[in-house]
């Protein structure tokens, strides 16, 4: 009851209400914009949430996260170029609605379907939490080194389209994640004598450095003269109702690419974009009729649109819970509660419950907020598309500039932001995801104490070996690390059994 009061006392604070709104906007604007991702949005953000209350920065945060992963579709339905990576599969049918001249329909079905689809990953948010959190209470040094090794081997899995080079930047992270004074012993490692280095790389710089200047590098590289413009249009009477009815004649539809984005945002590295193939995939599977799909078909939008904010929900399942994050956005949120004080993590729910369940009813009640603004804003927001690069690529730059600066008043912050920011660009040119190596940087530390722990207790007990192998939980998680590395072996070999079966499919009837 008193937690109940607490969370009610914030959310009806004006100035939180006033700041979830503006996160929301500003997250659909930026997400909006092709090239700028929900990761980019929060990175840049998040150092001028240092001042604010912790309540008031988590719900700035995430109505940005949630503004920016549904502000994606606007340019996908529209310009048939995906705002943020998650509304790829958007434009399957989106932008044919736009071609048919029924662009408000697709962007009211987007609205409607992303506003029930946050809900619901909004509770599935404020129900697992929880019980995993309640498992994790279980955890000791040795399964907090394995659930960041899991972290790890997820990410470097999912995040890349090359299983080495998503380990590879991992390394790079973990290894990054060592400059400064050791957790366990102090010692002084890899500052070569400059003792600004001593206090290691500051995670926000490193966050906005990987995520933001890479952005800004290649979309100063690809800007193009003959962008397509967003021309404007009416919205017809009625639209909103019709779309209502359709959606809820489809109730199994919207549940299903609910639960997919959920499941698949629990999973660390999936994001987004693999949330919302999946839901269409499984749609377009499911239908009777399959084909109006890529020619303008509703249920490929709700589809895609339900999945994917629903994925923002289960991303921060296992961030709050064990904190290992779901998705790159999620990582910076990390950084958010680094910076105001908070570990999170299994005993998150008995230091902060009054905070973190504040920051998930006003997770819940941003959805609301972003269906409202979608419905009737979307078609405005539309029109931020037509900014110039010249414009949009300096503002951007100032602005994580100023930030990184921000943080600790310290210039040698700006070095490390442009000089990483260099190194970041590179390593995407060469393939590299930047999410391992953030990971890295993140659980880092995590493995790091985690191990240097369970050596300690091995000593005076028995061998490290015996501890692993004679605790359950170390065990699963083991065994969970050696399916991850495996599974990308596992689908090219399912992959290619089916384009085989498919191949003698094909023989024998051409023989017949």
């Amino acid at each position: 009851m008193e937690v109940f009061q607490e969370v009610l006392s914030s959310l009806t604070q004006p100035f939180n209400l006033i700041y979830m709104i503006f996160g929301v906007a500003a997250g659909m604007i930026v997400g909006a914009l092709p090239g700028l991702t929900a990761t980019m949005a929060i990175a840049v953000m998040l150092p001028f949430t240092f001042s604010m209350p912790p309540d008031t920065a988590l719900i700035t945060l995430g109505g940005i996260y949630i503004g920016a992963i549904f502000g994606g579709c606007i340019a996908a339905i529209l310009i048939n170029t995906p705002g943020t990576p998650s509304s790829i599969a958007t434009t399957f049918d989106g932008y044919p609605m736009t071609q048919q001249g029924k662009p408000d329909q697709a962007l009211v079905t987007a609205a409607v379907s992303s506003g029930i689809g946050g809900v619901i990953g909004g509770l599935a948010l404020l129900f697992l939490t929880p019980m995993l959190a309640a498992l994790a209470l279980q955890f000791g040094p040795p399964e907090f080194f394995w659930i960041a090794l899991l972290g790890l081997t997820m990410v470097a899995t999912l995040s890349s389209g090359s299983l080495l080079k998503g380990l590879i930047g991992g390394s790079i992270g973990l290894l990054l994640s060592t400059v400064g004074l050791a957790p366990i012993g102090g010692d002084s490692r890899f500052t070569f004598g400059f003792s600004q280095l001593q206090a290691g790389f500051e995670l926000i710089v490193m966050l906005i450095a990987f995520f933001c200047i890479p952005q800004v590098i290649r979309m100063i590289k690809n800007q193009s003269n003959t962008k397509e413009q967003v021309k404007p249009f009416q919205s017809q009477k009625g639209v909103i109702g019709y779309v209502f009815k359709q959606i809820f004649m489809r109730p199994f539809l919207i549940l299903r690419s609910a639960v997919i984005g959920i499941i698949v945002g629990i999973i660390p590295g999936a994001g987004g974009n693999v949330a919302s193939l999946l839901s269409y995939d499984a749609t377009v599977r499911m239908s009777k009729d399959q084909s109006t799909f890529g020619k303008g078909d509703v249920r490929g939008v709700s589809a895609s649109e339900g999945a994917n904010n629903a994925e923002v929900g289960g991303s921060l399942v296992p961030l709050l819970a064990l904190g290992i994050p779901g998705a790159p956005p999620a990582a910076v949120i990390i950084g958010a509660l680094l910076m105001q004080g908070i570990q999170p993590g299994p005993n998150l729910f008995e230091e902060n419950a009054n905070l973190i369940y504040t920051f998930i009813t006003a997770f819940i009640l941003a959805n609301v907020v972003m269906l409202i603004l979608a419905l009737f804003g979307s078609k405005y927001i539309g029109r931020v598309i037509n900014i110039p690069t010249y414009y949009l690529a300096p503002a951007i730059v100032f602005l994580t500039i100023i930030g990184s600066y921000a943080i600790r008043n310290n210039f040698t912050d700006v070095v490390t932001l442009i000089i990483i920011g260099l190194i970041g660009y590179v390593l995407s040119e060469r393939g590299f995801a930047p999410a391992p190596i953030v990971l890295g940087l993140i659980l880092g530390p995590i493995a790091e104490e985690g191990l240097a722990q369970s050596i300690l207790i091995s000593e005076g007990f028995f061998s490290l070996l015996g501890l692993f192998f004679t605790r359950p939980i170390t065990l699963v998680l083991m065994l969970f690390c050696i399916l991850s590395l495996l599974s990308p072996y596992i689908g090219k070999l399912l992959k290619s059994q089916k384009a085989k079966e498919e191949q003698e499919k094909e023989e024998a009837e051409e023989s017949l």
